[in-house]
């Protein structure tokens, strides 16, 4: 019987895989059990995100967004979200769950006489001119610079809560010309970084002769303004954007609004309620020590 040639196929060159499969490859092996539980896992990775957003909104008048952004960079990093649109996404998708997270918050600090409505009437319509105009800005910009002014935001916020860095009351608020270049200011800021604008308006308006526990309820009302007219704008701009992942909606990211926004408005009442009998002071430093942490991964990943 004659015997069957194998004959072995010359050697050629090893094909080089996408960007895009090396990555879902790396995440395969990191999580074996894809599917169903990668989803689990993301579901409760948001509900924790929410859960920690609501309460330092009501505690602290931050609105989460200091802590949702930079936990969204690693979950989409985790997900293999595209890099080109990381940053867009979290800062959009953060201000779109602060809509919902300021309600529950200023609510609760409005039954406790917490909230200076004249000022918010009066600072909303510079707000919204101002986040309008940062979430343009934010749509020409890269990724990486983004997280660059995002570090830099960081690290400021946390060397104000740790040096207990705090404007001395030495004037009254000022007119509607004046709300409206300040509302602008906290605005356009906010917008480029994601947040509800507590970490800008509450050292404000403590400069400005306001109580302190009023101060974070009234930055907790302002939030709101800040949080629509962002959202809008990130919506609008995001569209024009081609090549976003699926379950996006402009630059919001829903399948983590949906988790953030279940557990924060339930949680925003009770970081309200413990803002009026827990030492604020010694969480904040503690806040500013999560702050550098999480600004250092960020910087070590753009390095």
């Amino acid at each position: 019987m004659a015997r069957r040639r194998v004959i072995n196929p010359a050697p050629g060159p090893t094909p080089t895989p996408s960007p895009r499969a090396t990555a879902e490859t790396s995440r395969a092996a990191q999580c074996p059990h894809r599917g169903v539980p990668d989803m689990l896992l993301s579901l409760a990775l948001y509900l924790i995100l929410g859960a920690i957003a609501g309460i330092l909104a009501g505690l602290l008048g931050v609105g989460g967004g200091l802590v949702i952004v930079p936990m969204l960079n690693f979950a989409f990093e985790w997900q293999a979200i595209p890099h080109e649109f990381m940053q867009h996404l979290a800062l959009g998708t953060s201000m779109a769950s602060i809509m919902f997270t300021s309600i529950s918050s200023f609510r609760a600090h409005h039954k406790r006489g917490a909230v200076l409505w004249n000022v918010v009437w009066r600072i909303t319509p510079g707000i919204i001119t101002g986040t309008l105009v940062g979430t343009w800005v934010v749509a020409q910009l890269s990724t990486n610079f983004l997280k660059g002014f995002f570090v830099c935001f960081l690290y400021w916020v946390a060397a104000q809560m740790l040096l207990n860095i705090k404007p001395k009351p030495s004037r009254e608020l000022p007119g509607n010309m004046g709300m409206f270049g300040m509302g602008n200011v906290i605005g356009a800021v906010s917008s480029l970084v994601g947040i509800g604008g507590g970490t800008l308006s509450v050292p404000f308006m403590a400069w400005c002769n306001v109580a302190m526990h009023t101060a974070i309820g009234t930055s907790a009302a302002i939030g709101f303004p800040i949080a629509v007219s962002g959202t809008v704008g990130y919506i609008v701009n995001g569209l024009a954007t081609q090549g976003l992942p699926a379950n996006t909606f402009g630059f919001v990211y829903l399948p983590a609004l949906v988790g953030i926004v279940c557990a924060s408005v339930l949680t925003a009442p009770l970081g309200a309620r413990l803002a009026h009998s827990l030492p604020v002071a010694k969480l904040k430093s503690i806040f500013a020590v999560l702050l550098i942490v999480m600004a250092t991964r960020m910087l070590i990943g753009l390095l």
